[in-house]
């Protein structure tokens, strides 16, 4: 809500949506003035801010967004009462047509018989439109045009391309100041620009969209960051398995994949006389490798994991960096479980998601929130119909939430097509909601997969399973991990944690001896030895983001010592080699944080 002013000194409190539809409407108002011949198409209110679509001869320009924002503050000044009549549609579409605006006319004739057609004006300024909106123009204060870009009318490629300008207003400067600063707080953490200045990872029209290539940085990365969880899941008993990338179309018809996740799947491939198709998610391979032995109550817990590529038909226009990606690597396992194993299993599930983020990460507890994700009871086509089987499933993991004293609220509808599901809410730096972890309970699949173990009793028994994921899709992890540090990464994440910066080149053999050393200890270290100032390289190792930066002069080499600067402390002073090795490895195995 914004608290705005009224006339006599009065205040009102109004939704952030009408405040930013009705600038929309200035900026309407502005650009009509500047440009006479422009045609105005929808103008509505965003979750941040509001755009108006025109239909112009030429894109704006930076100069022209600059001209449409001082005119927008003289509308703002004249505080200009705004007045909502109606119309019948006959009346409606001739003033529509009298003031040339085509869009309008065909937005109008596509409203329902009946409905209600109405209009604010302001000023010079009419336009078609539901409202609400605040009383004057003068309502609005502080405003700033961000940008603009083309925009198909309606969505439609086959429609003409429109110019689309976004802004957002504030009834205070100072939170346009905040709120540009978050801006450009969002630019400098977009993992897609740290991904290009640290040489993380690339893309190509010639490989595809979504389709990222990590480059040795990166790759280096990403493999610590599988290594890393793989050895977490080994101590606590899990079994790592490859399965192949690629299926037939009726393992996906049996797991119910088909039915309920075709559309997210890529098309099949007939090879033979099988059709084949790129494998969403690696859960049927694994109900597959269970029921490939026999299974007594003793054995179980089982607990598969792997590090799988996955494959998702999204939309190219969705497609961002590693965020959002057409081919994923998914650290997934599935536990297979007695009924009574079920809370212990989905406790250690959460304490090593726990463990992770903010034990090993460092995330504060309170940017992490519980989310029980049901099914939408109405939504048959979405969900495997089986009211008992989710009625239990959902009793139990809300039962489970309670016994372990988790805060968590519910939403429906979020739930997996087999399952209801405990999804980890992360509040990131950007102030958004993001899933990354999560935990699913599943009774559907042992019984599409006939999933079998044999009970106490020497009767046959069907075992449930726990989905989860820790790291979610490694490449969606790393570009959380670039956003929320900035690319100023753990000491050991970092794809390079020391950089050995000698003075000139008669410490370049003294160099290669401390690079030697490091790397026999496991440390990822590199030799700047360009012929170029010692200021310089530090400047170059700081835009690496380095972790440490050794320096080393006459003195280091006579001394088997190092200058030492930290990425945030800068000058730490000379250290023995030794002392250093000792230092840094501790930092490492400890994963301290700066």
């Amino acid at each position: 809500m914004f608290k705005i002013k009224l006339g006599g000194g009065k205040t009102a409190e109004v939704e952030e949506a009408m405040y930013w539809h009705t600038t929309s409407h200035i900026m309407a108002q502005a650009v009509k003035r500047l440009f006479p011949d422009a045609k105005i198409a929808i103008g509505p209110a965003i979750e941040k801010g509001f755009y108006y679509d025109f239909d112009v001869e030429k894109p704006f320009s930076d100069e022209d967004l600059r001209k449409i924002e001082e005119e927008m503050k003289k509308v703002i000044k004249e505080n200009l009462e705004i007045e909502r009549f109606e119309l019948s549609r006959e009346e409606a579409i001739k003033l529509m047509e009298e003031k040339n605006e085509p869009y309008k006319v065909e937005l109008i004739n596509d409203l329902p018989e009946g409905e209600v057609i109405s209009f604010y004006k302001q000023g010079d300024f009419t336009d078609l439109c539901r409202g609400p909106h605040l009383p004057s123009t003068g309502c609005v204060k502080s405003i700033k045009l961000l940008s603009s870009s083309g925009a198909y009318w309606r969505g439609n490629e086959k429609n003409k391309m429109l110019q689309r300008i976004y802004g957002i207003s504030f009834p205070k400067a100072s939170e346009l100041e905040e709120y540009l600063q978050k801006l450009e707080d969002a630019k400098e953490r977009d993992h897609r620009k740290i991904g290009r200045e640290l040489a993380l990872f690339m893309t190509h029209p010639l490989v595809g969209s979504g389709l990222p290539m990590y480059l040795p940085n990166g790759a280096t990365i990403r493999r610590v960051l599988e290594r890393y969880i793989q050895d977490k899941e080994i101590k606590l008993g899990y079994s790592h398995v490859y399965t192949p990338s690629l299926a037939n179309v009726d393992l996906y018809k049996t797991s119910g994949h088909w039915d309920h996740y075709k559309e997210d799947m890529f098309p099949a491939m007939q090879m033979d006389n099988e059709a084949m198709v790129l494998r969403p998610m690696n859960c049927p391979h694994h109900m597959l490798i269970y029921k490939n032995s026999l299974h007594s109550y003793r054995d179980l817990p089982i607990r598969i994991g792997e590090l799988a590529n996955d494959f998702r038909y999204e939309d190219s226009g969705s497609v961002c960096g590693l965020e959002r990606v057409r081919q994923m690597c998914q650290n997934d396992a599935h536990l297979f479980v007695r009924p009574d194993q079920i809370k212990e299993e989905v406790g250690k599930v959460l304490n090593l998601i726990k463990e992770v983020y903010q034990k090993d990460f460092g995330f504060p507890e309170s940017a992490f929130s519980y989310r029980l994700s049901l099914r939408d009871k109405n939504n048959k086509e979405k969900y495997i119909d089986n009211d008992e089987m989710w009625e239990t499933a959902e009793s139990q993991l809300r039962e489970i939430l309670r016994e372990l004293n988790i805060e968590f609220y519910e939403a429906e509808g979020e739930a997996a097509f087999y399952g209801p599901k405990i999804d980890i809410q992360i509040k990131t730096a950007l102030d958004h909601d993001v899933t990354i972890p999560t935990c699913q309970l599943d009774f559907a699949l042992p019984e599409r997969f006939q999933l079998e173990y044999v009970g106490e009793d020497n009767e046959k028994h069907r075992p449930v399973v726990i989905h989860r994921a820790i790291l979610g899709s490694s490449d969606r992890f790393i570009s959380f991990l670039l956003e929320e540090t900035k690319g100023l990464l753990p000491l050991w994440v970092s794809p390079v944690q020391v950089a050995i910066l000698p003075i000139s080149d008669n410490q370049l053999e003294y160099a290669e001896k401390v690079k030697e050393e490091l790397q026999d200890k496991g440390i990822r270290v590199e030799v700047d030895s360009r012929q170029e100032k010692i200021g310089y390289k530090i400047r170059e190792a700081q835009l690496k983001k380095m972790p440490y930066m050794l320096i080393l002069g006459d003195k280091e080499v006579e001394a088997n010592a190092v200058g030492v600067r930290k990425r945030k402390q800068g000058d730490i002073g000379q250290m023995l080699l030794e002392d250093f090795i000792q230092m840094i490895s501790k930092e490492i195995d400890e994963k301290v944080r700066e």
